[in-house]
C-alpha cells in the first residue's frame, strides 16, 4: 500500500490543490484498499470453507464450518489491511501540494 500511495502522490497533490477535502482523499485511498481486501477475504472464506469440508470428510473430529473463527479472522484481516492503507495515506496528505506539483 505504501508503494501504491507513493506512486499516487502527484495525483493526491493535484486533488488537494484543486480543493479536495482531506477526508475525500483518505476515503479514496481506503476505498481502494477495502476493495482489494474484500476480494481477498471473500476468496479466502470460500477456499477455507471448501478446505474445511474436505478435511471433515477425511479426518475424524474436524468441524466442517467454524463460523466464529472465519468471521473473526476476516474482521482482523480487514482491520489490519485498512490500517496498512491509512498510514501511507496520511503521509501522502502531509505533502505540500505545491511540492507535489513541482516534482513532475
Amino acid at each position: 500500500m505504501m508503494y501504491s500511495v507513493s506512486r499516487r502522490t502527484h495525483e493526491i497533490g493535484v486533488r488537494v490543490a484543486l480543493g479536495a477535502e482531506r477526508g475525500d482523499v483518505l476515503r479514496l485511498a481506503l476505498g481502494q484498499a477495502f476493495t482489494i481486501t474484500a476480494a481477498g477475504v471473500g476468496v479466502g472464506l470460500v477456499l477455507a470453507y471448501a478446505a474445511g469440508r474436505l478435511m471433515a470428510s477425511n479426518l475424524f473430529g474436524v468441524v466442517r464450518l467454524e463460523v466464529t473463527t472465519f468471521l473473526s479472522l476476516a474482521v482482523v484481516l480487514t482491520a489490519v489491511s485498512l490500517l496498512a492503507a491509512y498510514i501511507p495515506a496520511r503521509k501522502a496528505l502531509a505533502v505540500d501540494p505545491a511540492v507535489a506539483l513541482r516534482a513532475e
